[in-house]
């Protein structure tokens, strides 16, 4: 089986291990980086939200593929940076100020990642000031937010009126989800965005930044 094909199908299957070893033989056998990027992970990523919204897929088993993607990002990145291949854009993601769930954050930050994203992850309890000095730092495309308690919702919308305030809302796309949120929340707040899971929100993200 070609490497790049190997590559794909450990993703899928959530194998860690074979997804680094079928890297390294990637990179022995010639491919660079760059396309192990763009002709393995990336399209294996888009196959796993395709089986999540088909309902082939569940939470479980994206999370397991995520991980199996970053085990080959992991081994090809140090060469990305050195060819200096460009993300397609920059997200800052964080769960809101308030509130300490990550699950739900760490899985759309792989997911983002493994569609060609540059992450940066403030973590939980994620203040609006942290989010504006974050975007202001890494000049983000994208600001990810997630909230997992109706009682920290607010503080999206404290969020983006900060980054109104801070003169960085009209380059910057915003993007919200977790349990309570909804497209309605979304467009009540200015958000550009509602994604209910990983999937869409690596869709959406891709979208709005125009490389979808």
């Amino acid at each position: 089986m070609d490497p790049l094909d190997a590559i794909y199908e450990a993703i899928l299957d959530g194998d860690g291990n074979l997804v680094e070893e079928h890297t390294r033989a990637a990179l022995d056998s010639g491919q660079s980086a760059d396309a192990i990027l763009k002709q393995a992970l990336i399209p294996a990523m888009n196959e796993v939200g395709a089986l999540y919204e088909a309902g082939e897929y569940f939470v479980p088993e994206m999370l397991v593929a995520a991980r199996a993607m970053k085990a080959g990002l992991a081994v090809i990145k140090p060469l990305l940076v050195d060819s200096d291949v460009e993300p397609v854009g920059k997200v800052v993601i964080g769960t809101v100020k308030g509130d300490m769930h990550d699950v739900g954050k760490n899985l759309v930050a792989m997911m983002l990642e493994g569609a060609g994203f540059e992450i940066v992850d403030l973590g939980i309890d994620v203040g609006a000031e942290k989010f504006v000095a974050a975007v202001e730092e890494h000049g983000a495309d994208v600001v990810a937010m997630s909230a997992l308690l109706t009682t920290t919702m607010v503080n999206m919308r404290s969020t983006v009126e900060a980054l109104e305030a801070a003169g960085f809302r009209d380059r910057v796309k915003v993007i919200v989800g977790g349990a309570p949120v909804s497209d309605e929340f979304a467009r009540q707040i200015g958000a550009d965005g509602y994604a209910a899971d990983a999937g869409q929100a690596a869709k959406l993200a891709k979208e709005l930044v125009g490389v979808a």
